[in-house]
């Protein structure tokens, strides 16, 4: 009876958000949000968006951006804002 209930649960907070019923279920993936540009992804995410593993390419005496949130899919759907190729998007130094 609990499994029951947690699924119809599932199912009408999928539904209320607009989602898929299969999304209460876990077999669909959601696509992870693409932000216009680098404004819009700091206000969510402050100091960027980077893939797992990746590393600050800085030049000079600055230090390497290290507090980023690391999020494989939210990175690749903003790739487009890493302009160093660093697999950083959008960090703040």
């Amino acid at each position: 009876m609990k499994l029951t209930v947690g699924l119809v649960s599932a199912v009408l907070i999928a539904a209320a958000l607009g989602l898929p019923a299969q999304a209460a279920s876990g077999s669909v993936h959601l696509a992870a949000k693409t932000y216009a540009n680098c404004t819009a992804l700091n206000k969510v995410y402050h100091h960027g968006v980077g893939r797992s593993g990746a590393r600050d390419h800085v030049k000079g005496s600055s230090k390497p951006v290290t507090n980023f949130k690391v999020s494989t899919s939210v990175y690749n759907a903003n790739k487009k804002s890493d302009r160093d190729k660093d697999g950083v998007a959008c960090e703040k130094h």
